[in-house]
Parts: structure tokens; sequence; C-alpha cells
């Protein structure tokens, strides 16, 4: 699948027109994840967003130095890495390939460039973040509801 066709599967960029969707496609590099490679590191500076093209990411929140906790996961065409696009930029939790995981790699920096030339396209690109920001909140909270309705 080339870059242009995975995009046009991914939530976070569903607003983008085809033009701009080409020329976010123009600025992904493609690269491999293998089984226990960390995509971010919590608390790390974030200067990567990926777009999961094929595999499974868990996503883990680091406790203490010897505990961690898988909170939620992602797959296909599911983004990570979203705390690049946000000051203060930091890993807000730790992203790691529990399968071999392809995605597609932005600089964040250069994808920031691009929204802040563009305000039409950082709006949509923007929106999306904060689309994915709630998704993922509200999956946390689903989640935590569930561990207290158990207890």
């Amino acid at each position: 699948m080339t870059s242009l066709e995975i995009l046009k599967r991914v939530p976070f960029v569903r607003e983008l027109d085809e033009g701009e969707l080409i020329q976010l496609a123009k600025m992904a590099k493609e690269e491999t994840f293998q089984v226990g490679q960390d995509l971010v590191r919590q608390g790390k500076p974030a200067n990567k967003l990926y777009v999961i093209e094929e595999g499974l990411v868990g996503i883990y929140l680091e406790l203490g130095p010897m505990s961690r906790r898988q909170i939620q996961s992602a797959s296909n065409f599911e983004v990570i890495g979203w705390s690049s696009m946000l000051p203060p930029y930091r890993a807000a939790d730790t992203a790691r390939a529990i399968e071999e995981t392809k995605v597609l790699v932005f600089d964040s920096k250069e994808l920031i460039k691009m929204c802040d030339d563009n305000p039409v396209i950082g709006n949509k690109v923007h929106r999306g973040v904060a689309s994915l920001i709630a998704v993922r909140l509200r999956n946390a909270f689903t989640q935590l509801m569930g561990v207290t309705a158990q207890e």
C-alpha cells in the first residue's frame, strides 16, 4: 500500500482533501518496529508522529522504575505519538511494538511547520489530534469504569 492509500484510511486525517493528503503523504517515511521496540517513551521528548500501517502497539503508563501498565493498544491505521504535536512535546506514555509493526513516520516539526504555513490544513490536523485525544480518553475512562465496577 502507498502512503497515500494508508492515509486515506486514517481517521486522524479524514478531513483532509486529496491534495492535502498528497502533501502529507510526501512527508511520510516508512519504518518497521520489531517486537519489544519502543516507538515513544513516556516523559521523553516527542518529535515523531506514527501512523500504523500494519501491526500492534501497546500503550503503557510508566508507574515507576519497575512498574508499567498497558492501558490501551493501537493497530492498523491508528496514530501513535500525538503528544509530538502539542506543547510541551513530551511523550504522555510509552508505546511499544507487541508484534512486528510497519508505520508511516512523520517528523512532527515538519508537520507543525506545514500546519503553521497553511492554516486550513493546520486546523484540520489539529481537530484530528483533538479527536484522537478524545477517543483515547473515552477508552481509558471506559476501561477504568470496568475495572472499578468489578472490584
